[in-house]
């Protein structure tokens, strides 16, 4: 062996904070391995998890196990006495089953994957920032396009029958309601996962408040570079993903300006309508003054006249 390549030892030692169950089921997810078999490994002897590795390869291993929790460390290639993969090779028979240093039936190490396989329609797996972003969008034309689609179909059947129009309207947009639900969280979890995070923080969405802030961090903030307990990273951006993201950060301040600008106009309306009602309040409440003036003016002129008139006295 030269002296530029290295392996990955691992002598059952975690990191500080992680439960050695955690870590264990970590490792599990992480090497597609049964969680009996990964217990093989904290023996407290050293390990050889991988071997024959480059420095940037052992790296991205490293970094991985860290992830999953799990202190290992890398080592200049030498010949060590627990070889996982040689002890896999020669062991055999009942002595090689029963021995405690026998590795998992998953070559451990081997079985790394560089990026997860992206798949929608699931909780599990991740997706980093841009990716959520293009989804999103996708996810929202297929909502408008569905929306017209029930919309057409409900005044079609209104024309015939509007009872039944309306009862299709509302059993279609509710089961679209639903499809778009369903599909949002599973992005939503898979972004979540992205930054390390338990899918069942996506409640935080029904919390008030923190649903306004909630949203702007699976924006924002970054996922991990490394594999973690959820898998792999997810694969590098596409062209595609790229140019959907963009249109969508390009439509969010579009929406934004359009709500605003029909708030105001909205706002004014309200405020000239007010006026023109307190217009007229006045107006109605100056013309019943007026009437009254007019009646005590009558009422006053007409007792004067009366005190005018002469009395006749018993002289005349």
């Amino acid at each position: 062996m030269s002296d530029n390549r290295f392996k990955i030892v691992f002598d059952g030692a975690l990191l500080p904070g992680v439960e050695s169950a955690t870590a264990k089921l970590n490792l599990a997810e992480l090497f597609k391995s049964e969680v009996d078999a990964i217990e093989k490994l904290f023996t407290g002897r050293p390990v050889a998890l991988k071997r024959d590795l480059s420095r940037p390869d052992a790296e991205t291993y490293l970094n991985a196990l860290k992830n999953a929790g799990v202190d290992a460390r890398i080592e200049t290639e030498q010949p060590i006495a627990f070889n996982l993969a040689e002890t896999h090779e020669t062991g055999s028979g009942p002595s090689a089953a029963a021995s405690p240093y026998a590795p998992p039936r998953a070559a451990v190490g081997d079985d790394l994957p560089e990026f997860s396989t992206l798949k929608v329609f699931t909780i599990h797996g991740r997706i980093g920032r841009l990716r959520y972003l293009a989804w999103t969008l996708v996810l929202t034309v297929a909502m408008l396009v569905a929306s017209g689609i029930i919309a057409t179909a409900g005044f079609a059947v209104a024309t015939a029958s509007p009872t039944a129009g309306m009862i299709l309207g509302i059993l279609l947009g509710f089961a679209l309601f639903v499809a778009l639900l369903w599909v949002s969280v599973q992005i939503a979890v898979q972004r979540l996962h992205d930054l390390g995070w338990s899918g069942w923080l996506w409640f935080l969405n029904l919390v008030p408040l923190v649903n306004s802030v909630f949203p702007i961090l699976l924006l924002v903030l970054p996922g991990n570079a490394g594999a973690n307990q959820y898998g792999a990273p997810p694969p590098r951006n596409s062209t595609a993903v790229k140019v959907l993201a963009t249109l969508w950060l390009a439509f969010i301040p579009v929406m934004l300006a359009i709500v605003v600008t029909l708030g105001m106009n909205g706002y004014l309306n309200q405020l000239e309508a007010n006026v023109d009602s307190s217009y007229e309040n006045s107006s109605i409440t100056s013309d019943a003054d007026t009437d009254q003036s007019v009646i005590v003016d009558e009422d006053e002129a007409q007792s004067a006249d009366e005190a005018a008139e002469p009395v006749d006295s018993p002289e005349q």
